[in-house]
Order: structure tokens, then sequence, then C-alpha cells
């Protein structure tokens, strides 16, 4: 099975159950070296006059090395049978483990970032904006509690410049 590329205005995207409960994979860097790591956080919408995505990454995240040495980074949604797959690479490190290999997932070069032939749809986005949160920004008290380490996260806005769907 192939990838066809689609228009985000005929994509049937629900964030809050594809980003939030399904998850997604993080992947950025290039064929001779890359990472990748679930993400549960995230966005989609319209900023700037562009359709965006919004990623965040922790500091101490091998891929966040990855995705602020390159421009483009995918991000990679799959079914309900990759869920193991998804676990093992949101605990596994790449510095430590082929998380990719012992995930059973296959790389896939073809895009301006890679990706992994067992995802159903792929977003290639963009880099566009950093900015590590700071807790002096936050206005509810509660959002601290995430984050009893202090490792705030870095937020990315990406534009999504293409969107792939396997046929």
């Amino acid at each position: 099975m192939g990838y066809r590329k689609i228009e985000l205005k005929d994509l049937s995207f629900h964030p809050f159950e594809q980003i939030g409960k399904e998850w997604m994979l993080i992947t950025a860097g290039n064929k001779e070296k890359f990472n990748t790591m679930t993400a549960s956080w995230g966005g989609v919408g319209v900023l700037w006059n562009k359709n965006v995505a919004t990623i965040y990454i922790r500091p101490q995240r091998y891929t966040k090395e990855f995705i602020d040495a390159g421009d483009t980074f995918s991000l990679t949604f799959f079914g309900k049978e990759c869920r193991d797959a998804l676990t093992l690479c949101g605990r596994k490190s790449g510095r430590d483990c082929d998380k990719v290999k012992e995930a059973g997932l296959t790389p896939n070069f073809d895009f301006a970032a890679p990706t992994f032939e067992e995802g159903k749809l792929i977003f290639i986005c963009k880099k566009l904006y950093a900015q590590e949160l700071t807790p002096n920004s936050f206005l509810d008290n509660e959002i601290e509690k995430n984050y009893p380490n202090k490792d705030y996260h870095t937020m990315y806005i990406g534009e999504i410049l293409e969107v792939y769907q396997k046929d």
C-alpha cells in the first residue's frame, strides 16, 4: 500500500481523538540519523495565514536535538494496531537503543522528513517558530503540576506543507 497526497480541505481529522487519545509520532532527522517520539500533546489550526501544527517537546527528549537541528519534521498517525509500538517509542530513548526496530516500525524516507510505513496519516511540517514555555507565563496555577522536575516543554509551530494518507 502506498500513500496519496491529499489537500487539507479534504482531510477528515479529529485532533482530540487522534492526538490526545490515539497519539502520534514526532520524527525528525534524515536517512543517516533520525529519531522519533510519541506525543499526546499538540494541536492544529491556522496561524500567520498558514495551516500549522503545534508540538511540545521536553528538553531531555532525544528527538528535540533532531527537531532543533533540522527544518522539517513529520507527524505520523497510526491505527489502534500500533498502540504497543507507540507506547514503546514513548518510554524508550533512541539514545539508548534502536527503539524503531524494537517497536517493529519500518522507516520511510520518501518525504521531506522521516516517517513510518505503518502510519495511516502523515503531516510533513516546516518549522516556523520555537519558544520555551516559562512558568511565569502560566495563567492557571494548576499547569505547574505537569512539571514536577521543572523540565518545561519547548513549543514548536510548524507549517503543514503536505498531508499524505494511506491508500
